[in-house]
């Protein structure tokens, strides 16, 4: 064969065999889904470290995006006995990625819990959800979070903005949770001292002492949960876990090493 028609062969018989790969390898991601995604529902597997994966919230509805990290003796992906799992949430200026950074979940890892942070709709990777509109639907989006990710009883951290997601779900829901760590949350005046009243949730109320507003607005009206704790931190403005981040994970960690 002339050499010019055996470079010519050779070209198309590369050209063919890119296209095949092209098209088989989406199957391919499909069938053996990358390291650090959740199993599909309905299927258990072990999650990896340092993951961040989609979850949707039912058929045809925008993914949720959430990272859960493994460190030390706990990498393997278990957690200590007795120990609760828990969920941040997170401020308008932040996402999941800011508990990743600050190395809380890392930490709390290390010490045995199972620590997730989701990026709530319309934030980070997580597109908006019509059904956030309104306080029960924003019940109904954190019962599809802590159902899919397997949660059953977790603390529930709430900074801020989160507030709105957290406060109601609290008072509808408070029987579901271990404990709740509200930072400053908004939305603290919407509820009356009785229906705070009716909380059996055990609650550590953090705020830092140089936020001047948010700090004690949340304060005077979640001093009604029967069963909180108050820690202030020094030094520390609206955002304390970014300011101390030192104090505020030694308060979280003493606040869960006294739970059951």
């Amino acid at each position: 064969m002339p050499p010019a028609r055996s470079r010519l062969g050779l070209l198309l018989l590369g050209a063919l065999l890119t296209l095949a790969l092209y098209l088989l390898l989406p199957a391919a991601q499909h069938e053996q889904p990358l390291a650090g995604t959740r199993p599909d529902k309905g299927k258990r597997g072990r999650w990896a470290a340092n993951a961040t994966a989609r979850m949707g919230m039912a058929v045809g509805d925008p993914p949720v995006f959430y990272r859960e990290v493994s460190a030390g003796p706990q990498a393997s992906g278990t957690t200590s006995p007795g120990r609760p799992d828990v969920l941040f949430l997170h401020g308008r200026a932040f996402t999941s990625k800011t508990w990743e950074a600050l190395g809380t979940l890392a930490l709390l890892a290390g010490e045995g819990y199972r620590a997730v942070a989701i990026d709530l709709p319309g934030y980070g990777d997580s597109p908006p959800v019509e059904m956030v509109a309104t306080a029960q639907g924003r019940v109904a989006f954190l019962d599809h979070v802590l159902q899919e990710l397997g949660m059953r009883r977790p603390v529930l951290i709430s900074p801020s903005m989160s507030g709105r997601f957290a406060l109601p779900f609290l008072l509808a829901r408070g029987d579901q949770l271990a404990g709740f760590v509200p930072i400053a949350p908004v939305g603290t005046k919407d509820y009356a001292a009785e229906q705070y009243q009716r909380v059996q949730t055990p609650t550590l109320i953090l705020y830092g002492d140089r936020d001047t507003s948010l700090g004690p607005q949340a304060l005077q009206s979640l001093r009604h949960l029967p069963r909180h704790h108050v820690a202030v931190v020094p030094d520390a403005g609206h955002a304390c876990y970014l300011d101390k981040p030192e104090d505020f994970h030694r308060a979280l960690l003493g606040f869960l090493s006294q739970l059951k």
